[in-house]
């Protein structure tokens, strides 16, 4: 019985020290998951803030990004931008967090690769974006780039992933008309 009691006090203190490994030492992809999370909410706001507040916001979600930066970002409804660095990511936060209504902004799909080195890694992700008050939701697949800088995890790269065509039917359809006319 006693033996009994000593395994099952060996196996629980083990499973102890596991958790508590893993919640001190957590993985790099855990890590990159929660700092996502905390860049959607910095990002996202209630539209209702004094502009200090917006200022301090905008300047946390640039902490987030390394200082030789490279974003460039193309979204059907809001156009090209590109940005180098955190004092334009701030202008742009800044600018996003004044929309009226506020912004929300989540990453509902989370791909992260890291790098065999453990000091970069690759994320894939989807973007949602709503601008207060608009009924429609922005929907954006992007590829970051995250390298760690002092132990922190920086996104050093945004780039767009091209997943549509985004033509009208009308343009594919001539163009389907116009190969159909070159090949024959």
């Amino acid at each position: 019985m006693k033996t009994a009691i000593r395994i099952v006090l060996v196996i629980a203190l083990a499973g102890l020290g596991v958790w508590l490994w893993t919640v001190l030492f957590p993985s790099p992809e855990k890590v990159i998951r929660r700092r996502l999370l905390e860049l959607a909410c910095a990002v996202s706001s209630p539209g209702n803030e004094s502009d200090l507040a917006r200022l301090a916001a905008a300047r946390r979600v640039a902490g987030y990004f390394s200082t030789n930066v490279e974003l460039n970002i193309e979204s059907p409804r809001f156009g090209r931008h590109n940005f180098t660095d955190r004092e334009e990511i701030t202008q742009a936060v800044y600018y996003a967090r004044s929309h009226p209504g506020g912004v929300r902004v989540t990453f509902p799909d989370v791909n992260v690769t890291v790098a065999p080195d453990r000091q970069s890694a690759d994320v894939e992700l989807t973007v949602e974006a709503r601008l207060g008050g608009d009924p429609d939701t922005t929907v954006q697949a992007m590829k970051f780039t995250l390298r760690r800088v002092d132990g922190q995890w920086l996104i050093t790269r945004v780039e767009t992933v091209r997943t549509l065509s985004r033509r009208t039917p009308r343009e594919r359809a001539l163009t389907l008309s116009l190969n159909r006319v070159s090949s024959g």
